[in-house]
């Protein structure tokens, strides 16, 4: 069998596994193994399980997962979904469809301290969805923008995903970081106008909602005030070189722990439960890594990534037609894989052919615009018919609503997505903005 017959049979095992629901990270292994020991055979196998797993996890840089993660955690037990939450609808709940935007801008804020699309939608499905229900908002409406609105937890800094492609692919993570703020304010705005627009066309589905108290406000606003200096704190002492990306985020978890022992009244069994967390988390992404480590060393070794490569700078096709296939596999796949499985996997066989198209920018910019594109359509499929995990988790805290009401209720966010992806894809100056003015 020739190296790229190879290759294509290590991906058909890996997605015969994923599809009998072996864990991703357990699948990648297993593919990665099988392709090693057929290649090279079981004692090279042996050689590098003995030392890459060493020289993998000993890396600084991927200190700052767990750190963000517990970072996360503390923001949780301290209660800033809710405080985040109700200060976005203290300013936007008066109007037609305002608690559903009120929602979508808590998970955009919550995002900013979280960085996991899953873990935003189901924590701000918990907070918001009662009050929705409470002034009456249709089943549709409520469960798609907070469905949607959880895929910003992984775009708006600091994101677990975009620090990963950022040590994959050797960029700076400050500017990784940069890069994805205007897309994700862009994304938080598109949804407000979309909710704004369906219950222009359907005003029961949306109706508008009492002012919140006095009291609840300012300690709302507070707090939302906090989170705001934290997130300045962090992603502004990075990007300036005050302190590395792992500084940053112990930096951000100990402010974010003060606010959770003070503001969020988090005791001893709060703090073990976040350091549980944290460690359950970062074990479940350090299994992928090393997953996708072990699977990409055998297709490594099957060349297939390098003649793709070449054999694309060859074909004579037009760089944009090139993106725009890679960004539909990546919406396709994105339906039923996570965000940090896709770009483990992908970004080894397509950063190299990208790095070869010539889109009129160099190779650092052209490697930030494509990161945050992709994580950008991967998020899209969180929320993408037939399937969307997003869509699943946000269904399963709204037990009463039918599926196929949620698939509704995401369609206008859909559109608003692919309409911000087509902007993003034809002006990557949109992207590049912030780098290029702070760079």
């Amino acid at each position: 069998m020739s190296g790229v017959e190879v290759g294509v049979g290590l991906f058909v095992l890996l997605l015969l596994l994923i599809a009998l629901r072996v864990p991703v990270g357990l699948a990648m292994l297993i593919a990665g193994m099988v392709g090693y020991v057929h290649l090279n055979g079981w004692l090279p196998l042996i050689s590098y399980l003995k030392t890459a797993p060493y020289y993998r996890f000993s890396t600084y840089e991927l200190s700052v997962i767990p750190l963000f993660l517990l970072m996360g955690q503390f923001a949780t037990h301290a209660g800033l979904s809710q405080a985040l939450f109700a200060t976005a609808n203290r300013f936007l709940g008066r109007r037609r469809g305002g608690v559903a935007m009120a929602a979508v801008g808590g998970c955009a804020a919550f995002g900013s301290i979280c960085g996991s699309s899953l873990a935003t939608a189901a924590t701000m499905g918990q907070v918001a969805l009662p009050e929705m229900r409470r002034y009456g908002y249709s089943g549709a409406l409520s469960t798609g923008a907070l469905a949607a609105g959880g895929t910003l937890g992984i775009l708006i800094p600091p994101s677990v995903v975009l620090v990963i492609y950022a040590i994959l692919t050797e960029q700076s993570i400050g500017k990784m970081f940069m890069a994805a703020v205007i897309p994700g304010v862009l994304a938080a705005l598109g949804y407000m106008l979309a909710i704004a627009v369906y219950v222009r066309l359907n005003p029961e589905a949306g109706p508008a909602a009492a002012p919140e108290t006095l009291r609840r406000d300012v300690g709302s606003s507070l707090r939302s005030a906090m989170v705001l200096i934290i997130f300045v704190i962090v992603i502004g002492g990075i990007y300036t070189g005050r302190f590395t990306p792992t500084e940053g985020a112990a930096v951000g978890a100990f402010l974010t722990a003060v606010m959770a022992f003070t503001v969020g009244r988090m005791r001893l069994a709060g703090l073990k439960a976040c350091l549980l967390g944290a460690g359950e988390a970062s074990a479940m992404i350090f299994l992928i890594l090393f997953g996708a480590e072990l699977f990409n060393a055998a297709l490594a070794l099957t060349q297939m990534p390098q003649q793709a490569a070449q054999a694309v700078a060859e074909a004579g096709w037009s760089p944009w037609i090139i993106l725009t296939a890679m960004l539909l596999l990546y919406l396709v796949f994105g339906c039923v894989m996570d965000s940090l499985s896709m770009i483990l996997l992908t970004v080894p066989i397509f950063f190299p052919i990208i790095a070869v198209l010539d889109f009129g920018m160099g190779y650092e910019e052209t490697a930030i615009w494509f990161g945050v594109l992709a994580l950008i359509v991967v998020e899209v499929g969180l929320i993408t018919p037939p399937v969307g995990l997003n869509v699943f988790i946000i269904n399963g805290i709204a037990r009463d609503v039918p599926i196929t009401q949620t698939y509704r209720g995401v369609l206008p966010f859909l559109a608003s997505d692919f309409i911000r992806v087509a902007f993003l894809v034809g002006f990557p100056a949109i992207t590049l903005a912030l780098p290029r003015l702070l760079g």
